[in-house]
């Protein structure tokens, strides 16, 4: 890896307000290293979740503690004007509810002390195509599910020898295969959110002989935790719904399950909020590091692209952490200097 490369390149996602291209990093360095030789080394070696680990694991043993939470998450960018290939292509957009056109990224976020940082991550790739029977369209799929790559994150994070005690994902990571690989197989403790319509046992006797209930069925207590089994698991778990009021008024629940049955109500939830960090760590990656603006058209340098900006996250999250503000607010920082500069200039123009 080029570290200087890199660190010039990730500097540039930071700074720039616009599109990010070779020809403009160029320019910004009034030509001392030409576009030529920035788009070499986007088309270079491609960089990985163990490139990340590297460029984050100092960091890492700064913050970390034994409390220290992984949080997975996924997040689509669209790209409807881009040339379809392996990285961009069709993905299911849970936020949308339609297939959008653009980059799926899985990421995993590590939260302790106060710090959120990226330390592994998957750009989904459909390299396979196959046509619909109903709908005889042509459409693509990876070989590999998401699932799949989320129990191979938390492998590696082990591997990595990371301090950690929970995992939190939403519903859409929440089977109970992923389930069991974390608490029986890793020995570590999950918190997940659940659909409505998840089958629960709530004694032992119950599940032997297959009598279960949706969890939207059940008499809740409020802000009470109810032990249970969930189908298709084979140790007891704990179970919370939340209620709460959305920003136009309507009212949501929300359903939890716990791998910990010594913990209650008030831990469940409060733990499981922290699951936000990686909804603002991927709203940072969109509007703070360029991730799609970038032009570029092999899968090879819109990847490393993308991998540059997630390394940008993380040091606006180094200084978030020595400046105590947050990425938004450096951004905003940034931004005032630049209008400065710009007024500056123009009165020099002037005057001239």
């Amino acid at each position: 890896m080029n570290q200087t490369r890199l660190d010039l390149y990730t500097d540039y996602l930071t700074v720039t307000f616009g599109y990010a291209t070779a020809t403009g990093l160029s320019q910004l360095l009034d030509g001392e290293i030409s576009h030529d030789a920035i788009s070499r080394f986007l088309s270079g070696d491609e960089y990985t979740s163990k490139d990340l680990w590297k460029q984050v694991k100092k960091t890492v043993r700064e913050v970390e503690s034994a409390d220290g939470i992984l949080i997975i998450d996924d997040t689509v960018q669209e790209k409807p004007y881009m040339d379809e290939n392996d990285l961009i292509c069709w993905h299911y957009d849970h936020c949308k509810g339609r297939n959008i056109k653009g980059i799926n990224l899985l990421n995993c976020l590590y939260h302790s002390n106060g710090a959120s940082i990226p330390v592994a991550f998957e750009l989904i790739r459909k390299p396979f195509r196959f046509c619909d029977i109903k709908t005889r369209q042509e459409k693509r799929c990876s070989d590999v599910t998401k699932n799949e790559q989320m129990r191979s994150m938390i492998d590696t994070c082990i591997q990595n020898q990371l301090k950690f005690s929970w995992v939190l994902n939403d519903i859409w990571f929440a089977s109970a295969e992923n389930m069991e690989h974390i608490k029986e197989k890793r020995q570590k403790d999950f918190i997940m959110a659940l659909k409505s319509n998840r089958l629960v046992a709530l004694s032992e006797k119950d599940r032997k002989e297959n009598r279960y209930t949706r969890l939207d069925q059940l008499a809740w207590t409020e802000q009470k935790a109810i032990t249970g089994y969930l189908k298709g698991l084979t140790f007891p778990v704990k179970l919370a719904r939340q209620i709460f009021t959305n920003k136009d008024g309507s009212t949501g629940i929300l359903y939890l399950v716990c791998s910990q049955l010594a913990v209650e109500w008030d831990e469940i939830t409060t733990t499981y909020q922290k699951r936000w960090k990686v909804e603002v760590f991927h709203k940072s990656l969109k509007s703070n590091a360029a991730f799609a603006k970038s032009p570029a058209h092999t899968a090879k340098t819109q990847a490393n692209h993308l991998f540059a900006s997630i390394v940008a996250v993380f040091k606006m999250e180094c200084l978030t952490i020595s400046k105590h503000l947050n990425h938004f607010a450096l951004r905003a920082k940034l931004y005032a200097k630049a209008i400065r500069g710009a007024f500056d200039e123009l009165q020099v123009l002037r005057a001239a």
